[in-house]
């Protein structure tokens, strides 16, 4: 098992080596910063950035399905008809709107390794354990996404007419069909500006994760900062990596919109 997974990762590596917008053979630290405190390899800081960016764009990705996934629970039961289930999501959703979002980082952080901790002893294990800092970020950042992205969800719910639920009923489509052919495609389309300006807030959010120890951009570009005292020099590259992630992310929800829009139109 051993050697499969050291095959797996080594074939991973490279193939990102390839890719790698940066490093890799047709990478811009290559071929423009050869030479300066950019440049790849020993010589410079250009892999630690990339894989800096690496991280931060990966722990975005993983977190918009968990907080959309939870986010639409929670609009999901903001319309329920049992009050027990409106109070706590609205207890949620006040909760992690109202704390800082570094404060919810600490909490998962820190929080979970004392309760995964105390449980395990109970049991009679008494290691340490250390949550992986890449999945308390997740969760952190996920469960603050989902707060507000319940609310852009439940806006968009309440735009969809009452009628395209009662259509589904004459159809005789059952409640799951009619939410999976009828409304969410709707639904999609309606919240999906909102939505996008979530994925902004989260891409920006990430850099807080660098305070427990995630190699993301800021934590990468900060160490080098402090090594080389460059610090104009390498937080301007961090700014210029985030803006990086900024543009891709308007270009794409931008064209989502304009599919979401045509696929109406034929509808």
């Amino acid at each position: 098992m051993s050697g499969l997974s050291a095959a797996i990762y080594s074939g991973t590596a490279g193939i990102l080596s390839i890719i790698d917008p940066f490093c890799g053979p047709a990478g811009i630290f290559r071929w423009f910063a050869s030479g300066t405190l950019l440049a790849c390899g020993d010589s410079g800081w250009g892999d630690e950035i990339a894989y800096g960016f690496l991280v931060t764009a990966s722990l975005a990705i993983a977190t918009l399905p968990l907080g959309l996934a939870i986010g639409f629970f929670i609009a999901l039961a903001k319309q329920s008809s049992e009050r027990s289930l409106r109070l706590s999501a609205n207890i949620y959703t006040t909760i992690f709107r109202g704390l800082p979002e570094l404060l919810t980082l600490f909490i998962v952080y820190y929080g979970l390794q004392i309760l995964v901790q105390q449980f395990l002893a109970t049991l009679g294990y008494e290691e340490p354990i250390e949550i992986n800092a890449f999945v308390a970020g997740m969760i952190a950042l996920g469960v603050v996404f989902s707060a507000y992205c319940s609310e852009v969800l439940l806006s968009a719910f309440k735009a969809i007419p009452q009628g395209q639920y009662e259509a589904g009923d004459a159809l005789g489509f059952h409640r799951g069909k009619t939410m999976r052919l009828i409304i969410l495609p709707q639904l999609i389309r309606i919240a999906l500006p909102g939505l996008g300006n979530l994925w902004m807030a989260l891409l920006k959010d990430t850099a807080l994760v660098s305070v427990v120890g995630l190699p993301d951009i800021l934590r990468q570009t900060g160490i080098a900062a402090r090594m080389t005292k460059q610090a104009f020099q390498f937080f301007g590259v961090a700014c210029v990596l985030f803006l990086v992630l900024a543009m891709i992310s308007s270009v794409v929800f931008s064209a989502l919109e304009r599919s979401t829009k045509r696929a109406e139109m034929r509808r």
